[in-house]
């Protein structure tokens, strides 16, 4: 078989290993909140939210048209499919350390430094301009809407349900929540499992399988079915992290969060073709939720060791990638 054929096949089960990972570490942003008010059974949420992911991964490929185009400029060839290979490997790094320590960091971002970093590594292009208005202006935004329309959108329920029963109140919104972790998975699913589609994509074309850069249609099935087995495997670490330990929503709560956080995640995929993180609009919309009953009802201190791990996320996975690729520049030649 020819060495970039094989280089090739490596890089593309390495990608769709990283959109397991980035299935279950992200698992927790669709189901936690409905686990930990007991709206569905942990297995029966990740079987939902699975299926949802993968749906959704089918819809759109603007986003993967982003992170396959808009981030470096890899060269063709052997030298290309190394950055491809080192940027996976950080990824992968930061996204197993993160769900070690039970962590929600975003596997996007993650990915995203690992391009960055190989390609520094590399000496090769890097698309700063690109990067600063796809990743780090809708980076510092989005939390900040998610918080927002979380803190509004619940203030809204609390007024329209006001004088209603409220055991019948909160079976309802139990319900409802089905609705909305179905939502936030199906959201997803529009955004993650683009980006490893935008990676192989990129694969391809360096390695010269293909002229230009559009998703192959098997690329877009094998990134979805990859994303919906890895999301079904679980990722109870940070579910708890999510659904208990920032803040115990009601029903009510984990309804405003999901919905809030579905319908930012399906507009900046559907619409603005930008890499969000999943991560980083529910833990906001969550927060933004449980501000309305006080300040002080959200764990502050849990949420600082969040921030720090968004924050953390770019760099580090960028250093890993550099190493990754000095190593493997070094074994391959």
């Amino acid at each position: 078989m020819d060495g970039s054929i094989l280089a090739l096949i490596i890089i593309v089960a390495v990608a769709l290993a990283f959109d397991y990972t980035n299935g279950f570490h992200d698992a927790a942003n669709a189901i936690a909140v409905a686990v930990s008010t007991k709206a569905l059974t942990p297995r029966v949420a990740l079987a939902l939210a699975a299926v949802m992911n993968l749906v959704g991964a089918l819809i759109s490929t603007k986003v993967a048209a982003t992170v396959g185009g808009g981030i470096i400029d890899p060269p063709s060839g052997s030298a290309g499919l190394q950055v491809v290979f080192a940027a996976l490997v950080g990824a992968i790094a930061w996204n197993l350390i993160t769900w070690y320590f039970g962590l929600p960091s975003s596997s996007s971002h993650a990915l995203i430094g690992g391009l960055v970093g190989a390609a520094l590594a590399a000496a090769e292009s890097v698309k700063w301009v690109g990067i600063v208005d796809k990743v780090i202006v809708p980076m510092v935004i989005s939390p900040l809407i998610g918080f927002g329309l979380g803190y509004l959108f619940m203030l809204a329920i609390l007024w329209t349900f006001r004088r209603s029963n409220a055991h019948k109140t909160e079976r309802g919104f139990r319900h409802a929540q089905i609705l909305s972790s179905a939502a936030m998975a199906f959201g997803h699913g529009t955004q993650d499992a683009q980006k490893t589609m935008g990676i192989i994509t990129l694969a391809l074309v360096t390695s010269g399988q293909i002229g230009s850069f559009h998703v192959p249609l098997w690329v877009i099935f094998a990134s979805a079915l990859a994303m919906g087995l890895g999301t079904y495997s679980g990722g109870f670490r940070i579910i708890r992290t999510l659904g208990r330990r920032v803040i115990q929503l009601t029903p009510a709560g984990g309804f405003a969060a999901q919905t809030v956080a579905s319908g930012v995640l399906l507009a900046t995929a559907t619409v603005f073709a930008v890499p969000v993180s999943t991560t980083h609009v529910t833990t906001a919309s969550i927060m933004g939720v449980g501000a309305t009953r006080r300040l002080s009802a959200v764990r502050w201190g849990v949420a600082g060791n969040i921030l720090v791990a968004w924050v953390l996320t770019l760099p580090a996975a960028a250093l890993v990638a550099a190493i990754a690729y000095v190593i493997t520049h070094a074994v391959v030649g």
